[in-house]
């Protein structure tokens, strides 16, 4: 387990994977929230579908408060959720598909 000034330091070196390769969180955290979770995605039960490990999908342990601007809540039981690869997905990069006021380019030839 890492402290935040650790956790901080693998954030500003681009080593934030130690993180999650790290024994308490693969042998106990990690699976303590899946159990805590019954092994479903709760973005999934949020949109009322059912993703669970015997469907073949992969489960994955989501920050709700990224650890990038929220360290102190790495290990916070609280600030974690599973989620489905393809809910993670969408969450990680939700800032990068929100910019509706971006103008669209329109060219009055049509060729």
């Amino acid at each position: 387990m890492y402290s935040i000034e650790q956790i901080k330091e693998l954030i500003a070196t681009g080593n934030k994977k130690k993180i999650y390769d790290d024994r308490y969180w693969r042998d106990y955290l990690s699976p303590k929230i899946l159990k805590r979770d019954n092994y479903e995605c709760q973005e999934c039960k949020k949109e009322g579908k059912l993703t669970i490990k015997e469907h073949r999908k992969k489960l994955d342990i989501h920050h709700i408060k990224e650890i990038e601007k929220y360290p102190e809540l790495t290990y916070d039981e609280n600030n974690l959720e599973t989620v489905c690869i393809h809910h993670h997905n969408i969450l990680d990069n939700k800032n990068q598909f929100n910019n509706t006021n971006k103008k669209k380019f329109i060219n009055e030839e049509r060729w």
